[in-house]
């Protein structure tokens, strides 16, 4: 069995992370009946020739009983410099903003918040190579799916995914759930009350109702204790149904039922009951939230199999809405782990150097994103001529101080391009390319073809919490080809609903996160720019990208659901939408004392108001008390 600790951090600042994880497991489906195959670093889910043959993946258990005693290993591993681990101690983190959500079921994400004691069916096989998959990304691909909470998982014909539930996992030792065991039913529970699928529940939560995906999943039973059956729509493709029930946020967070018979939905951090490593304890608002260590915990080590988890013993997040108190307490060893910017990152750099470093791109590139379905920007020359006037290679050498990547994005990140989910930069066509220089001089002809020959004037709407000095840079460059652009600043509660609900923009609008590049999963991208979805606040209406959509939810493979990422890339890369600017790095910091993997993101998006994001430090540990 791959162990891995599975939590969410939507604004805790956990970069201290798990050391990531080796079973891999592809998707190479052709034909309709589907079965599995496993052997003993990889899971792969395959398609038979025949409709009535069926396997089983079975899954390794690692999980020893025994007395958590480490031993350095010689065996070759890449885990191995890292030494023995040591038990006990604190992991200081923080976020920038107070929790407000501290169940599932009230919000996508644990809005300002994270759940360690919540866990999840699946995760990342954390024992990969981190040369290989550092997991750095929000988007993991499937290849490095992990059946975290199972013993083995099968797909009997296209639209029928079987999982089977370990028997040695137990709720937290709390009333009322009393440590009793998990069960198939609890899974069944969770979905139904989420999308409104049975058991006494008719109407999906409010949160997740306007969700395409799970839309496509019919039913989720249980047909005894261990097994859960999720049944999907004809045609679901054997990708949609491993990310989706892989995805690291609230949707597949399970709480304990026996919990919400009691108290319902409601959310007070003193009710919240689990099955994870850790223990909510204390909650102090806008000062800290304390977890400390499950004794009843059912998971051990991976890579030292004799170990029960977790190594420390708590950890506390400390709420620290100023991102230059945050770094001082990072310099004094007050916190263990923060991402910060390049430029923050070089200056603790030089008064800090034992502080371990890792650059890892930004989870999305920031864009001026106009509104295509009015003029000038319904105009396609128009938009082209913007981007020429604007140079991304001098932004990220100059602005960013070389902390940024120095090439335009498509619908999905340059790095997913490259492990190919997506098109990255360097593969698009010469043509496509050219499209994206910095040259002025034809920007001006292209407006002046496109009617515009002394340019215009336009204004943007830009959130407050974004980088206001890009924009200033934009707004000039801008202006040297006609192009004089105001600047109104919103706070972000006001951008969201003057622009995503409202849709009042005109002009141009801006935020600390474009709609390019993005990291998640590859079904929700191709989501981004679908006729009337939430996100296409560029107002793009083209039948093509509808088509791509729903191609993609019902594709018979994993390659070919990579076809449609890389046509829609290329398409959206030629159509300029949305105009690059730049995507720069983050730096995550940790201190020497914890030992892990600090590029990972662990199991889904973490960044705070402040840009800086992190991961569960659960299967970290601490060298140095």
């Amino acid at each position: 069995m791959k162990k891995g600790v599975i939590c969410i951090l939507l604004a805790c600042l956990m970069v201290v992370t798990l050391v990531l994880a080796s079973c891999a497991s592809s998707t190479t489906t052709s034909t309709p009946a589907t079965t599995t195959t496993s052997n003993p670093t990889s899971t792969v889910i395959t398609t038979s020739s025949s409709t009535t043959t069926t396997s089983t993946t079975a899954i390794t258990s690692s999980t020893v009983a025994s007395t958590p005693v480490a031993t350095t290993s010689s065996t070759g591993n890449w885990w191995d410099y890292m030494g023995t681990p040591q038990y006990g101690g604190t992991i200081n983190t923080y976020q920038a903003f107070d929790t407000t959500a501290w169940t599932p079921y009230m919000g996508t994400g644990y809005s300002g918040g994270f759940a360690p004691y919540d866990e999840v069916l699946f995760g990342h096989a954390y024992t990969t190579d981190p040369a290989i998959q550092d997991f750095s990304s929000n988007f993991s691909p499937p290849d490095y799916a992990d059946g975290f909470m199972l013993t083995s998982y099968e797909m009997t014909d296209p639209t029928t995914f079987i999982v089977h539930i370990r028997p040695d996992i137990y709720w937290q030792n709390i009333a009322p759930a009393n440590g009793r065991q998990f069960v198939a039913s609890d899974v069944v529970y969770h979905y139904n009350e989420m999308l409104g699928l049975g058991g006494g529940f008719t109407t999906p939560d409010p949160y997740y109702s306007s969700n395409a995906t799970w839309k496509l999943l019919l039913s989720v039973t249980n047909p005894d204790k261990l097994t859960v059956v999720f049944k999907w729509q004809t045609g679901t493709s054997p990708y949609l149904i491993t990310t989706q029930t892989e995805a690291a946020s609230a949707d597949n967070m399970i709480q304990s039922p026996d919990q919400e018979v009691i108290h319902g939905t409601g959310n007070n951090w003193s009710y919240q009951i689990g099955t994870g490593p850790w223990l909510l304890t204390d909650y102090i608002s806008n000062s800290s939230i304390t977890y400390t260590k499950n004794p009843n915990y059912w998971a051990y080590d991976e890579r030292f199999p004799q170990n029960k988890l977790p190594y420390a013993n708590s950890f506390k997040c400390l709420i620290i809405p100023s991102l230059a108190t945050a770094e001082a307490a990072m310099r004094t060893g007050k916190i263990d782990a923060m991402s910060v910017t390049a430029t923050d990152a070089a200056s603790i750099k030089k008064t800090n150097p034992e502080i371990i470093q890792k650059q890892q791109p930004f989870q999305y590139e920031l864009t001026l994103d106009p509104r295509n379905d009015l003029a000038p920007f319904n105009k396609l020359n128009v938009r082209i001529a913007i981007q020429h006037a604007i140079n991304i290679s001098t932004i990220a050498s100059s602005y960013y101080l070389g902390g940024a990547v120095p090439w335009p994005a498509s619908l999905t990140q340059n790095q997913m391009g490259l492990a190919g989910w997506g098109l990255p930069y360097t593969q698009w066509p010469a043509d496509v390319q050219a499209q994206y220089t910095y040259d002025p001089t034809l920007s001006k002809q292209m407006l002046a073809t496109a009617g515009f020959p002394n340019g215009f004037n336009t204004d943007l709407i830009l959130e407050n919490d974004a980088d206001q000095g890009l924009y200033q840079i934009i707004q000039s460059e801008l202006s040297s080809v006609g192009i004089n652009m105001s600047i109104q600043l919103m706070d972000s509660a006001t951008w969201q609903a003057y622009v995503l609900t409202a849709r009042k923009q005109d002009a141009l609008v801006a935020r600390n996160s474009g709609i390019l590049g993005l990291t998640t999963d590859p079904l929700r991208e191709l989501m981004k720019y679908t006729t009337g979805y939430q996100t296409n606040y560029v107002n793009v209406t083209d039948p093509k990208i509808d088509a791509w959509s729903a191609q993609a939810n019902i594709a018979p493979s994993v390659d070919a659901v990579k076809q449609i990422l890389h046509d829609e890339n290329l398409y959206i890369a030629q159509q300029h939408f949305s105009i690059s600017l730049a995507q720069p790095y983050n730096y995550n910091l940790v201190q020497p004392r914890i030992n892990g993997n600090p590029g990972s993101l662990s199991f889904g998006p973490m960044v705070s108001t402040a840009g800086a994001s992190g991961a569960c430090p659960t299967l970290d540990w601490i060298n140095k008390n």
